[in-house]
């Protein structure tokens, strides 16, 4: 039985899958402390093959990548408004996350997806709004 069980590790490894593997929660909240419209945590450093899953715990709120701001070759996703969500991200690099609703009032988060040292000079480009920049800012500077 434990020759399986180890035999199964093994090949779960190699095949790209990972018994090591974990699942990080993150509310969706329309206030934490004196902040408003906030995801908690707002930034998360996870291993390629981690699953993260977005919990609406206000009403109203969705999450989603921000087009142009994830990791070349990775796949966005959108969550619908008021559902839990869940993604598991295998491309290593930097994902911009927000709420689509409350953008224009800051509430986005970082995800770091592997040893990410810093962020590429394009992840703050293009138009951001003020408070979602001063957010971003804020999270890869945790980098």
């Amino acid at each position: 039985m434990l020759r399986t069980l180890i035999a199964a590790a093994i090949v779960t490894s190699f095949m790209g899958g990972s018994s090591l593997a974990e699942t990080f929660e993150v509310k969706m909240l329309n206030k934490s402390g004196k902040e408003r419209m906030v995801f908690e945590p707002d930034f998360l450093r996870v291993a390629s093959g981690d699953t993260v899953r977005f919990i609406p715990t206000d009403k109203g709120h969705n999450a989603e990548t921000i087009k142009g701001r994830i990791p070349e070759g990775a796949e966005p996703f959108v969550g619908k408004i008021g559902k839990e969500v869940e993604v598991t991200l295998t491309t290593n690099g930097l994902y911009a996350i927000e709420c689509k609703p409350h953008f224009a009032m800051g509430m986005v988060m970082t995800i770091a997806v592997g040893d990410i040292a810093e962020a590429p000079a394009s992840f703050l480009e293009g138009r951001v709004p003020k408070k979602a920049l001063k957010r971003f800012e804020e999270q890869i500077s945790k980098l």
